[in-house]
């Protein structure tokens, strides 16, 4: 029987520190599915093809040389009915500091509680990303900074298109 897993987010735009656990996570699955979570309250800067596009150029190569398959969805539900959808035991979360852990064992004991047949796995990012986070990338890219040292090279072109077509708010 296959290994799933499921990592789930915004990846808004995907960065480095997505790529760092994607890494960590095909080690463990011989399926991967990552999840782009839409809220309807939530104005994203990619709509989610752009982003849907973006994790298969970016994670596909990853995933390829792992030796691991995978799939991008889009979701806005619970994530344990996805990972349960997608036969997914697994539900991946990265953790940068003790603020992600304290909130990420909250959701884990939630999900757990709601699906115990599906276990959280924290993968710890690796130190050079730590600092990641795709809020802060976007108000970098936003204020005209370059990003290029927080995401892939495609991605910091897409944002800065993006980011010069779309007026600062």
């Amino acid at each position: 029987m296959p290994r799933i897993a499921l990592y789930a987010g915004s990846f808004d735009p995907v960065t480095n520190g997505h790529l760092d656990v994607v890494r960590q996570a095909v080690r463990l699955a011989d399926r991967l599915v990552l999840a782009i979570g839409v809220h309807p309250g939530k104005a994203p800067l990619f709509p989610f093809e752009e982003r849907l596009a973006m994790l298969t150029e970016t994670c596909g190569p990853i995933a390829k040389a792992a030796g691991s398959e995978l799939a991008c969805t889009v979701f806005d539900g619970l994530v344990v009915d996805l990972a349960k959808r997608e036969g997914a035991t697994l539900l991946i979360r990265g953790l940068r500091d003790s603020t992600d852990f304290d909130y990420e064992m909250q959701m884990a004991g939630m999900n757990q509680a709601m699906a115990p047949a599906i276990s959280t796995v924290f993968l710890p990012s690796s130190p050079d990303v730590r600092p990641i986070t795709a809020t802060l990338v976007r108000q970098i890219a936003r204020m005209g900074g370059d990003v290029s040292a927080f995401v892939p090279a495609s991605v910091a072109a897409k944002l800065k298109s993006k980011v010069a077509a779309k007026p600062a708010t």
